[in-house]
C-alpha cells in the first residue's frame, strides 16, 4: 500500500509539473490555425481572398518584422487584431514563420 501511495504521489507531482510547464505552440501551427485561411498555406492567398481582402503574397510584403508584429497585434486594413487572442511570444513566432514563406 505504501508503495502504491508513493507511486501515486510521484505521478501526481509529474502531472502537475508538466501542466505548469505548458507546451509551446510553433509559429507554423499558430499560422495554420489563425492565418492560413486568408494568407494561404504557402503564403500565397487564393485569387478571391487576395481581391476581396487585399491580401498580398508573403514575398510582396516589404515591411519590417516589427511592423508585421504590430499589424498582427493591432490589425491592419481588413485584418483583425490578435492582441488578447495570441501572446506577444506567439505573435513573434507566427511573424517569424510567415517571413520564411517568401
Amino acid at each position: 500500500m505504501t508503495k502504491t501511495m508513493r507511486s501515486m504521489a510521484v505521478l501526481a507531482a509529474t502531472v502537475c509539473l508538466a501542466g505548469s510547464m505548458g507546451f509551446a505552440e510553433s509559429g507554423e501551427a499558430i499560422y495554420k490555425a489563425n492565418c492560413q485561411s486568408c494568407h494561404g498555406s504557402t503564403g500565397t492567398p487564393s485569387a478571391g481572398i487576395a481581391k476581396m481582402m487585399g491580401v498580398k503574397p508573403a514575398a510582396e510584403y516589404k515591411t519590417t518584422e516589427k511592423e508585421q508584429i504590430e499589424s498582427v497585434k493591432n490589425g491592419k486594413g481588413k485584418m483583425k487584431a490578435f492582441a488578447g487572442k495570441l501572446t506577444d511570444e506567439q505573435i513573434k513566432d507566427v511573424v517569424t514563420y510567415f517571413r520564411t514563406l517568401k
